[in-house]
């Protein structure tokens, strides 16, 4: 009983979602030509379970490069009605276009003169009537097996709004850089915004030596360092190579003497490096992809100015 149940609802409301499409026609487009050009900000207003849907909506308008605020239809008229100008653009939602609450800001949204669409099922409501364009979102049936909890309604009225937010980005030619700029905490962006000089190690957190150190000095700078590779420099401060711990095991297994040898006789010359500019999701591509731990990091001279490590990159939460 409860999966036929479950199963009753979701098509319901699948059903209710598709039968959307045919709903679409010149109002549709003609709102998302006033809130393209908007000058203002998009008010979202709804009541009950509808209001919550309008806040939603209103927060994928927002992260998506149409400026949107939240408006509850009751509070309106306690003052929060002084957050919308001339200049705004009102989404109205009530399943039956005749909430009370909603309903009365009509004429006072009249007089401050915006452009006013709803989002409802009764076509022929005072909603419908005093709106300046009316979407239908009606649906045939409810989810709920009372009939009266909103299900099918609300979840329409939610996927109209994600299809106007759609259209938006769009006709704004809204990019993923616009959307990691919006979402610098998110992981996309901090996959397209934040760069290797952000996170790399500078000054003494990492590793510098000269590369006629000894192998055993060059470990007591690495543990110093707290990383896990040195950056090798010649007499003139270039950088010529990088010793990891891999460079050791693999050299101490021919010569148990390596401790006491140059660091230049056993580092690994002409690594894998990255200029400091590149995004720190590339380096994080590239240590994956190459198998290594460590980056040292270059300008666009090629000169050292710091080291990327595998675990620098996990912090910042790059991993995917």
């Amino acid at each position: 009983m409860v999966l036929k149940r479950a199963k009753e609802v979701l098509e319901i409301e699948a059903q209710a979602v598709k039968a959307l499409i045919g709903n679409l026609d010149d109002n549709f487009t003609r709102a998302v030509d006033i809130m393209a050009v908007c000058k203002g900000r998009v008010v979202v207003a709804g009541m009950g379970k509808t209001g919550i849907v309008a806040r939603k909506i209103s927060a994928t308008l927002s992260s998506t490069g149409t400026p949107s605020i939240y408006m509850h239809s009751a509070e309106a008229v306690h003052g929060d009605l002084g957050q919308v100008t001339r200049a705004d653009v009102i989404i109205l939602i009530s399943s039956s276009g005749e909430t009370e609450e909603t309903v009365r800001l009509l004429p006072l949204l009249k007089k401050i003169g915006c452009k006013t669409v709803a989002l409802t099922g009764g076509m022929s409501s005072a909603l419908s009537k005093y709106c300046d364009l009316v979407i239908n979102v009606g649906v045939a049936k409810e989810g709920c097996p009372l009939g009266l909890a909103p299900m099918a309604s609300t979840t329409a009225t939610l996927a109209m709004g994600d299809a106007l937010a759609a259209c938006l980005i769009d006709r704004k030619n809204f990019k993923r850089e616009d959307f990691a700029f919006f979402h610098p905490g998110g992981s996309l962006g901090r996959r397209l915004l934040l760069t290797v000089e952000d996170i790399m190690r500078q000054g003494n957190n990492f590793a510098q030596v000269p590369e006629g150190m000894l192998v055993k000095d060059v470990l007591l700078a690495i543990t110093r360092a707290r990383c896990g590779s040195a950056c090798v420099l010649n007499n003139k401060n270039i950088f010529t190579g990088i010793f990891t711990d891999g460079d050791l095991r693999r050299h101490i297994e021919e010569d148990t003497r390596v401790l006491n040898r140059p660091v230049v006789e056993v580092m690994t010359k002409g690594p894998l490096t990255i200029q400091n500019d590149r995004l720190a999701a590339e380096a994080f591509d590239i240590l994956m992809s190459k198998k290594v731990d460590e980056l040292p990091v270059v300008d666009k001279k090629g000169r050292l100015v710091g080291l990327l490590d595998f675990q620098d990159l996990l912090k910042a939460g790059l991993a995917r």
